[in-house]
């Protein structure tokens, strides 16, 4: 949702790339959630953090605890930020208390990440 909201918002300022420590496909309620708010991330791929070593990154920001610990260390000047964001819930069926808690981790994303793409840094 985070590479989303910045793509929509902040391309024209940044160049985005995600990815995780353990990479699986993008999550179907995640895709549902963000199309309400007008961008589409069906998209997108789930990557691996460790195809990404090696590049230089002006930011590298982690957004849930297991990936803070686990991300590694990038070379070069790049600023490493935590945003905490809660993980949604992965159940298979998805009812309106799914639903709602997906939406709530949306809007905080999508609050803190678009006023990063307005400003051109980490605010």
């Amino acid at each position: 949702m985070a590479e989303g909201v910045l793509r929509h918002y902040g391309s024209d300022k940044f160049e985005v790339f995600s990815a995780g420590t353990q990479p699986s496909k993008v999550n179907e309620t995640a895709i549902r959630v963000m199309k309400e708010i007008g961008i589409d991330i069906s998209k997108q791929a789930s990557k691996d953090v460790k195809g990404f070593l090696g590049q230089h990154f002006h930011y590298v920001i982690t957004v849930c605890d297991k990936a803070d610990k686990a991300c590694p260390i990038f070379p070069g000047p790049a600023v490493r930020l935590h945003w905490y964001f809660p993980d949604p819930p992965h159940q298979e069926e998805v009812t309106e208390e799914v639903l709602g808690e997906f939406r709530k981790i949306r809007d905080a994303i999508h609050e803190k990440f678009k006023r990063m793409a307005e400003s051109g840094k980490a605010v």
